[in-house]
């Protein structure tokens, strides 16, 4: 192959993860990031590069604008959506969503964050994503979105403000850094529900502490969230009891945070807050974890 053809193709992979790292923040799909990060491929093929003089920056527009138009559509289709939407889990351990090694990292990639991230406006939640997780200065931002500066100041006041609103009278996000001690807690959460033992499973909760199940209508899961420490333990025994019995079941780093996956069934991801579970998500649809199975076969 010419080094005509190879050098375009090196260019855009260079990229690559950072492209990925966008969308699927933007979308909390990982299907739909791969779709996009494709999508902008097949432009970057076809364009004139030799006007495009940082390539980084003309592909980051280029996803971020896709993403808008893929958000717009989405937004009816997640309206009819069967019971909570929650994002698609996708393993972090490996970088696959770019480096989490601060606690603002990783609530960049939180099933909390990006299910409250749903309530903002396309455009809102580009100029949030571009600014708290990658650091863009509203310039850049302005640029990427062909806004004034000003209008981009004024979007990132009143998406932060409308993402602090939601968080209101919820504690700041708390992650356990050291993966030793994070596997420790939830081993200790799975040895209680697997053994029934209830009073235990209520010591590790929070009293506010809250379980969201996603089925997608494709599998049975709770179509309304649960919350507080005897309903959520008492379900989540009853969940161990029926479904979890002979399935092999590991710890993993999802979404930055410490989950439990249940072969390639079920993935359970686990918040904390001052060494106490403060939140459960529980993602069942099957084609929510093609992407999770997909990074499974090659580990």
């Amino acid at each position: 192959m010419s080094t005509h053809v190879t050098e375009p193709v090196a260019d855009f992979e260079e990229h690559r993860p950072r492209m990925f790292a966008i969308a699927y923040r933007m979308l909390g799909s990982a299907a739909e990031a791969e779709d996009t990060v494709q999508e902008a491929y097949l432009r970057w093929a076809s364009a004139d590069r030799s006007d495009i003089a940082h390539p980084g920056a003309w592909l980051a527009k280029v996803v971020t604008n896709l993403c808008l138009n893929t958000l717009t559509s989405a937004r009816a289709r997640r309206e009819e959506y069967v019971g909570p939407w929650l994002p698609e889990p996708v393993l972090t351990g490996d970088g696959t969503l770019g480096p989490l090694e601060s606690a603002e990292q990783r609530d960049s990639v939180s099933m909390a964050l990006l299910v409250l991230l749903e309530q903002l406006t396309p455009t809102e939640r580009a100029v949030y994503v571009l600014r708290e997780a990658f650091g863009y200065g509203h310039r850049e931002i302005a640029q990427v979105l062909d806004v004034s500066e000003a209008n981009c100041r004024q979007l990132y006041r009143r998406a932060a403000a409308r993402v602090a609103a939601e968080r209101a009278g919820t504690p700041e996000p708390r992650f356990v850094p050291d993966p030793e001690r994070w596997q420790s807690l939830v081993e200790t959460f799975l040895t209680a529900a697997r053994g029934g033992d209830l009073a235990l499973l209520e010591g590790l909760l929070t009293a506010d502490v809250r379980y969201v199940g996603d089925g997608g209508g494709v599998v049975s899961s709770a179509l309304r969230p649960i919350v507080g420490r005897d309903k959520v333990a008492r379900f989540a025994l009853g969940i161990f009891a029926k479904y979890a019995a002979g399935l092999p079941i590991t710890v993993a780093e999802v979404n930055g945070a410490p989950a439990l996956l249940f072969g390639e069934v079920a993935v359970l991801c686990v918040e904390w807050e001052d060494g106490l579970v403060s939140a459960l998500h529980t993602v069942v649809n099957p084609e929510k974890l093609e992407f999770l199975s997909r990074q499974l076969s090659h580990t």
